[in-house]
């Protein structure tokens, strides 16, 4: 077995990790290596943008997004001040419980309350990952090296020891270009800010202690790991065929002179296929982000007067298509279908080599209409954090150790959207099994009970924003709430308020 500290004599002794991927997971878990090791270095092979653009490699980001409340604590543990800074450039901190209108799978509208202990951001995704990456490259610490793509890893079976750069056309960096769930883009000829990089060996080779692959759904880990002599990663899709249209909206000016106008959301019901759901999301300069979305047989279209007529008469209610309907269209609609969820269980590999780990939508890729990416990235940077502080960088096994405890947020994640996609046809080789029938069932009856009485939808909450495992469901308050708990009468349209409806235009 190789000497977990010999590459570094070649070096004095100073830590390095180079984690591959500009993505809101590789920025993260690089934020986190910084203070643990001597230098960090991105490597990013598109050209990242220095504010909130569009980025070549990441056309998903164009889609709604959704920060839940347990990334935003995940968040703010991270990069300190980071809430603050996003509400400053435009970014929305919403009460969950108050400021969203939303309808569930199950038919129900949920009722709005003001007693909350969930938050969510709700902004574009170009000024969340603008101001994540000023955060974290502004720290010091971290070397970005963009416009430099990544072939290889350097090493054997028992330790990866760098990367192999590309150097010319022909090899796979892995970049995940155009399909990607959290990957990030790139921004220079190997230029960028803070060029350097890692410990070289030639313009082809880049050194380092630890390597991340944090090249979104795309990642070439799989094969990069057969090609060192090791199995095959055992990998799970369910995919619900779903297919998602977003267009940008200039809001109604009258609903941006309200304190705050709601995320409008109507839920796909998975057992009533094909599913197509929708959401509103008030963003940024005045605008309003529309996704809408659609299983086999029933998916959107990139034409802008069917994207209209989706949202009226598509969706289980025409609320959203509504309130377009007096809104401007700033852009055309824009089209994706990378939205199976993709799950590689590198925790389960027999043998790991040292010096290496998977994060993010690498490790994960969920369908959006969850909003758990961004999310589970921040846990995961968490969770490398506290394999690092416990058992130290240099520990034998630390690699597998932080592959094991980056798959309890991974999990918590997909067990969500897996237990809902599963049920759409031709979703998943197997149908549902008969015990994950009657978890569905009872998850059903615990979402109508969040609908109409506050407690039961802290504890729904609990688990839909990634604050606690899905366990929670199962606790004592929970069945009660669920089972015997109080309900109000069930809401029979939006319960858009007076004046929000007034604003957008609605009839009261």
């Amino acid at each position: 077995m190789p000497d977990p500290t010999s590459d570094r004599a070649t070096s004095a002794g100073r830590r390095t990790a180079i984690v591959v991927g500009g993505s809101t997971a590789g920025l993260l878990t690089a934020s986190v290596l910084a203070t643990r090791f001597d230098e960090v270095t991105v490597v990013e092979a598109d050209r990242l943008p220095e504010g909130p653009e569009r980025r070549r490699g990441l056309p998903q980001a164009r889609h709604a997004h959704l920060v839940w409340s347990g990334g935003v604590a995940a968040l703010e543990d991270l990069l300190p001040g980071v809430t603050g800074e996003l509400t400053a450039q435009g970014a929305g901190l919403i009460d969950v419980m108050k400021d969203l209108v939303s309808k569930a799978p199950t038919g129900q509208w949920f009722r709005r309350f003001t007693d909350s202990r969930h938050s969510m951001i709700v902004c574009s995704r170009d000024l969340l990952d603008a101001v994540v990456r000023a955060a974290v490259l502004g720290r010091g610490g971290v070397t970005l090296r963009d416009g430099t793509r990544v072939a290889g890893l350097v090493g054997d079976r028992d330790r990866v020891t760098g990367i192999r750069l590309s150097t010319g056309a022909g090899e796979d960096d892995g970049r995940g270009e155009g399909d990607g769930g959290d990957e990030g883009a790139g921004r220079g000829e190997g230029a960028g800010r803070n060029m350097g990089a890692g410990r070289g060996e030639g313009a082809g080779v880049l050194r380092a202690d630890l390597v991340v692959d944090a090249t979104g759904r795309a990642s070439q880990t799989p094969r990069w790991l057969t090609e060192l002599g090791l199995p095959q990663v055992v990998e799970r899709v369910v995919d619900a065929g779903v297919a998602y249209a977003s267009r940008v909206y200039e809001a109604p000016p009258a609903t941006t002179a309200l304190p705050r106008y709601p995320v409008v959301n109507v839920q796909a019901d998975p057992r009533d296929a094909p599913g197509r759901g929708g959401v509103l999301v008030p963003i940024e300069g005045g605008r309003w982000l529309v996704t809408v979305s659609g299983t086999r047989g029933g998916q959107p279209s990139a034409a802008p007067a069917e994207f209209e007529h989706f949202a009226l008469t598509g969706l289980r209610d025409p609320i959203i298509g509504r309130l377009i309907a007096n809104a401007k269209p700033l852009t055309d609609p824009v089209t994706t279908r990378s939205t199976a969820n993709r799950r590689r269980y590198y925790e389960n590999v027999r043998s790991w080599p040292e010096g290496f780990a998977v994060v993010g939508d690498a490790v994960a890729g969920y369908n959006p209409v969850y909003g758990h990416g961004i999310s589970v990235a921040a846990q995961s940077a968490i969770a490398v954090r506290e394999v690092l502080d416990r058992h130290g960088p240099d520990a034998p096994g630390v690699a597998r150790r932080i592959q094991r405890a980056v798959a309890r947020p991974v999990g918590n994640a997909w067990n969500l959207a897996v237990g809902q996609d599963a049920y759409y046809p031709e979703a998943a080789p197997e149908p549902p099994k008969a015990v994950e029938r009657l978890l569905t069932a009872y998850v059903d009856k615990a979402v109508a009970a969040g609908s109409a009485n506050p407690r039961a939808l802290h504890g729904l909450l609990d688990v839909m924003s990634l604050m606690t495992p899905p366990t929670r469901l199962f606790a004592p308050d929970m069945l009660w709430h669920t089972l015997f708990g109080p309900r109000r009468t069930p809401l029979t349209e939006a319960p858009l308020s007076a004046a929000e409806r007034e604003a957008a235009g609605l009839e009261s």
